[in-house]
């Protein structure tokens, strides 16, 4: 669903969409998880001691499968070390976040000495917009005033708290990873369309990314900065597919409604976690009052 949406959404619209439904779906599955890991513990014969259960109904109660509450239990796991780690990296951000904070000068936009080809948006009161000394060297002055309506529009539209959220959705399930690289190229795509909105031209939008990128490819970048970079994609091919939607805009094929599709789905994901919830209320229910 994400790659048919992608590029049939107005960007906007699609990282509002891809991101709540995969935190939802994601919720869902840790929900999930969850339910059987407690049946997992109730399998274990002191646990179900301890809480006055008998074992052998939460045994017999997938009998058939008596891998699944295991598996759950490891995915889980998982789940929960995959998400610190995202979270830590979240904290090496903050980190860079309260240095540049603390920076000389009230400017929106921070210089800082560095080789490097970079320009990423750090969120915050006031949020700042940070160019490295090499990104502002390859830019000519209208370039540099895209990039910089590109970067403003990343903090006016939340877009690193977007980033964040479905990063978090791809830890919990691994399947949502994609959709979490989906969700990182439509909010470049937001805000090149917001950067044209600011400039007033298309094409200069589309050389300034592609100025970027291609000085961002003779040089090393630093892949521990911020995930959203003005010169750098996710993955390999989607800046010229930015650049060339800039310069062939589908505005009239763009279309709102589908939008409600994943969220419809995600929001499936969650009444089945909430059945699986209710299920295992009653086989505890059951397992309390039948014998050890």
């Amino acid at each position: 669903m994400a790659a048919l949406l992608a590029d049939r959404l107005p960007p906007a619209a699609g990282v509002a969409a891809l991101t709540w439904s995969a935190a939802v779906a994601a919720v869902a599955a840790l929900v999930s998880l969850g339910a059987f890991t407690v049946k997992a513990a109730g399998e274990v014969p002191w646990v179900a001691a301890r809480f006055g259960l008998s074992q052998r109904t939460i045994v017999q109660d997938t009998a058939h499968e008596r891998w699944v509450s295991w598996v759950s239990v490891a995915m889980l796991a998982h789940a929960a070390v995959a998400t610190v780690r995202v979270w830590r990296r979240l904290r090496r951000s903050r980190e860079l976040v309260c240095e540049i904070a603390e920076l000389p000068g009230l400017e929106q936009v921070v210089l800082i000495e560095s080789d490097e080809i970079g320009a990423f948006a750090v969120p915050g009161r006031p949020g700042r917009i940070v160019v490295t000394t090499g990104m502002r060297a390859v830019l000519d002055d209208d370039q540099f005033a895209v990039l910089v309506a590109h970067e403003r529009a990343h903090l006016e539209a939340a877009h690193p708290r977007s980033m964040l959220t479905a990063e978090l959705a791809g830890a919990v399930h691994p399947a949502l990873r994609w959709v979490a690289h989906r969700v990182s190229y439509l909010i470049e795509r937001a805000a090149d369309e917001r950067a044209v909105g600011t400039v007033g031209d298309r094409r200069a939008v589309a050389r300034a990314i592609g100025a970027a990128a291609l000085a961002a490819t003779r040089r090393p970048v630093d892949e521990s900065s911020l995930r959203l970079s003005f010169a750098r994609a996710v993955r390999p091919g989607e800046v010229p597919r930015r650049v060339a939607e800039l310069l062939t805009p589908r505005r009239s094929r763009y279309l709102t409604w589908p939008a409600i599709v994943p969220l419809l789905l995600a929001a499936g994901s969650m009444v089945w976690a909430m059945e699986a919830v209710r299920d295992l209320c009653q086989l505890l229910a059951l397992a309390g009052t039948a014998r050890p």
